[in-house]
Parts: C-alpha cells; sequence; structure tokens
C-alpha cells in the first residue's frame, strides 16, 4: 500500500483526501460570533475545534484568516490558536477573503484545487470567497456546521448560493470520516476515535460504551482536571 506522510494512501475518484484539499477558517473571531444567531454558538466552537484537530491528525495544509481583528472582530479564538500556536492569521480589511492576495496566495501556494472552507458569517464571509474560488476553478466543500450568519434565513439563504454555485455542503464529522474512510487504517484511527469522544457526543460516548461494556476495554483516561489558579497580582 502506497504512503505518505507515514500515512496510508486513500482512493479518491471524486472524494476528499488528506492529500487532496486544504482547508480554510475564516474569521472565527468574538465579534462574529456574537452576531451568529442561527446555530448555538457552543456547537460552533465545538465543530471548529474538530475540523482544525482532524487537520493535525491527517496533515491537511490550513489557512487561518481573519478581518479588522484589532477595530472591530477581535483575536482568533483561542481554542484555534492552541490547536495551530505556530501559525499566524492572515489579517485581512476585505469581507471578502478571495479579494485579498495573501490569502488566495496561502490557497495557491498549497497546490490544492479543492478547499475545504468555513467562517463567519455565511452571507458573506463564506459565499462571497466560495463562488469568485469555483468561478477561478476550486472545488469547494463549504463545513457548514463550522458556519453561522445573523439569521436563520441569511444563512439559508447563504447555503442555496454557494450549492447553487457549485459546492459540496459538507460536516466537521462527514470531513473527518471521508479523511479516514477505512478504520482498518490505524495510523489515524486513535485520534480520529479522541476527537469523537471529545466533541460529538452521542457518537462519542456509544464509542465508549463499545470499548468498555462490549471489548472489554478500560475506561479512556482523560487528562485530569486542574483548577486554573488565580492571577497573583504584584506588588
Amino acid at each position: 500500500m502506497s504512503q505518505n506522510n507515514g500515512r496510508a494512501k486513500r482512493s479518491e475518484k471524486g472524494l476528499l483526501t488528506p492529500d487532496n484539499c486544504v482547508v480554510a477558517l475564516i474569521d472565527h473571531q468574538p465579534q462574529m460570533l456574537f452576531g451568529t444567531s442561527n446555530f448555538d454558538r457552543q456547537s460552533i466552537i465545538n465543530n471548529v475545534v474538530a475540523l482544525s484537530k482532524a487537520t493535525r491528525v491527517f496533515d491537511v495544509p490550513i489557512v487561518l484568516t481573519t478581518v479588522e481583528s484589532k477595530s472591530f472582530s477581535g483575536n482568533l479564538w483561542p481554542q484555534i490558536k492552541a490547536i495551530f500556536p505556530y501559525q499566524t492569521p492572515i489579517e485581512r480589511s476585505s469581507m471578502n477573503s478571495w479579494d485579498d492576495k495573501n490569502f488566495v496566495a496561502a490557497i495557491e501556494e498549497t497546490g490544492m484545487k479543492k478547499i475545504v472552507l468555513a467562517g463567519l458569517w455565511t452571507e458573506t464571509c463564506v459565499a462571497l470567497p466560495t463562488v469568485q474560488a469555483i468561478h477561478d476553478g476550486y472545488e469547494i466543500y463549504v463545513v457548514e456546521d463550522c458556519c453561522g450568519d445573523v439569521s436563520q434565513l441569511a444563512h439559508e439563504n447563504a447555503m442555496k448560493r454557494v450549492v447553487q454555485a457549485g459546492a459540496k455542503p459538507v460536516t466537521a464529522l462527514s470531513v473527518m470520516l471521508e479523511w479516514q474512510r477505512d478504520w482498518a487504517q490505524r495510523d489515524t484511527y486513535d485520534a480520529v476515535m479522541d476527537i469523537v469522544k471529545n466533541h460529538f457526543g452521542a457518537y462519542g460516548v456509544g464509542v465508549e460504551y463499545a470499548y468498555t461494556m462490549v471489548h472489554g476495554a478500560p475506561p479512556t483516561k482523560f487528562p485530569e482536571y486542574a483548577v486554573p489558579k488565580a492571577a497573583v497580582a504584584h506588588q
């Protein structure tokens, strides 16, 4: 079986693989989440973190970008920064990241023609670059549960627009499972199961139940919780 970066090669035939796509996370910042009302905000954070972890597991290139961090939107969520501690987001002034030459250059540098894309808000920061990237010959997969908008109508209209333009709607979980594809691929199996148990609710609980009650495995050991210490003021 052929290998890439020590990882078993997945068949493509129109599907996403860890070797044929780049992930783009657009404007996952506090002010953008404040204005989101169509999905539960904590669920969006959870799904974005899960997708981010999956890119690390499968060594998928990722482009991070933010808009007007200092004047309006705030910093990239610290949950994402913790997963990519050495990557600086591309700062923009434009709502449409495809208008930003640095963002487009970062995508082009990966050499990938498939973009797994998510952001806030769907109608602007997702729809506009999606439509234009498709126009420029890219294939776009919009991770819908990692997106959000100011209203249900806004989000739904945006998803209709990108699908009509040719984008494929996916979820964080579907992307990760498409990358994994085969449970016999043990190189990524344990890491995928860790993400499932931490981020995917009933699915994760079901995995833990099957491990312990059906197969007799020991319970999963999560890191012990340490209560953060109060900051000591300097005298």
